[in-house]
């Protein structure tokens, strides 16, 4: 129920669940939760297809499909409709989720009409680029990225090494306050032996297992590597994928005895997890991973290079492995080492799920609250 301190906030976003990534999900959560607290929250985004109206308490606007990116649109420049809106509803604070044209748009019209307005970095779309053949764009979308940013009271980071990162490029203002959890859908007590045995892994057979986009910035070749490395050790080992994107067609061909799960969610993601033995994730374009979260309050050790939340949430030898980053060659070494002591899996999964506790959605937003309110001053 609203309160006398409940605020009203304009939340602008690219992407809103039911669209599946780990942005649309934080905002989902983020939204979720602070009205939960009392907050009326009013989220503004791109219509997600045709006959899309927005729900309670949303504004669908027009948008375009993201290049790259099926299923993913942005909003297109929105100035005059948010000026009317926050005229005949001022919100308290506008938060800013992701960079596109309509968060320009809401950041211009905050600033116009004097509505404190916030940002979250979610996304390293520079860093992205490179993977897309336009690396010599790199600079320039970096620029625009930190530009906007510095126009709002403060940007919010899911990590400390990521709000040194921004502060050295001069990015004032910025915040860090995390990413959670939910520790009751990702639980090892969904492990499914009947979908093992789907995958032809049994009580002796290890399965591996990838979960996120699958598409060239997530480094997919050195799960094949690292993977293959694992079935020199365990050669009936079973590798499962799960996810879709513009890699997924030549995995499939690459791999005929991979197994490709395409997109799942809820318990069904759950119980993929929870069924599997190592989760392999060596991308270096994440701001955070939820999935590397996710696996670990599975039951799961992780593999990764030391880098976003892997680097906060892995300590090396205890609830997973740790690779210094870029090193693809140490991080295949690695997966070697630990298909040769498979048998401490399993201690490494307990350490990972009790690991997993102290993340609760629930502190993520207070302290989003938190930090609004400090900007708000």
């Amino acid at each position: 129920m609203p309160t006398s301190n409940s605020l009203e906030i304009a939340f602008v976003t690219e992407t809103f669940p039911p669209e599946i990534n780990g942005v649309a999900m934080t905002v989902g959560r983020l939204v979720g939760g602070l009205r939960e607290r009392g907050h009326r929250v009013r989220v503004i985004r791109p219509r997600q297809g045709r006959g899309d109206i927005g729900g309670e308490h949303e504004l669908a606007l027009p948008g375009l499909p993201l290049p790259g990116y099926a299923g993913l649109r942005f909003g297109l420049p929105a100035g005059g409709r948010l000026h009317r809106e926050w005229k005949r509803l001022r919100p308290d604070l506008v938060h800013v989720v992701t960079e596109g044209p309509l968060g320009w748009s809401a950041v211009n019209v905050a600033r116009r009409i004097g509505i404190p307005v916030t940002s979250g970095f979610h996304t390293n779309f520079d860093r992205y680029s490179v993977h897309y053949g336009l690396g010599w764009m790199r600079p320039a979308v970096a620029a625009y990225l930190r530009t906007l940013h510095r126009r709002t009271l403060a940007t919010m980071v899911p990590t400390a090494a990521l709000a040194a990162d921004l502060a050295g490029e001069g990015l004032n203002g910025v915040r860090v306050v995390g990413r959670g959890v939910d520790t009751r859908l990702f639980d090892p007590r969904r492990r499914d032996m009947a979908l093992r045995a789907e995958w032809g892994g049994g009580a002796d057979v290890p399965v591996c297992l990838y979960v996120g986009r699958l598409a060239p910035e997530k480094n997919l070749n050195l799960v094949e590597r690292s993977f293959a490395a694992i079935r020199l050790q365990h050669p009936r080992a079973v590798m499962v994928w799960v996810g879709d994107g513009p890699s997924a067609r030549q995995l499939a061909i690459d791999h005929p005895d991979h197994h490709f799960a395409g997109m799942r969610t809820g318990a069904d993601l759950a119980a993929h997890y929870a069924s599997a033995d190592l989760f392999l994730f060596p991308s270096l374009t994440e701001t955070y991973g939820n999935v590397v979260a996710e696996a670990m309050a599975s039951g799961l050790p992780v593999l990764a290079y030391r880098s976003a939340a892997a680097a906060e949430l892995i300590v090396d030898g205890d609830n997973g492995r740790l690779v210094a980053p870029g090193d693809g060659e140490a991080y295949i070494r690695i997966a070697g080492e630990m298909a040769m002591s498979a048998e401490k899996w399993p201690r490494m999964g307990v350490a990972a799920r009790a690991s997993m506790h102290a993340h609760r959605w629930s502190s993520v937003v207070e302290r989003f609250e938190t930090v609004v309110r400090e900007a708000m001053c």
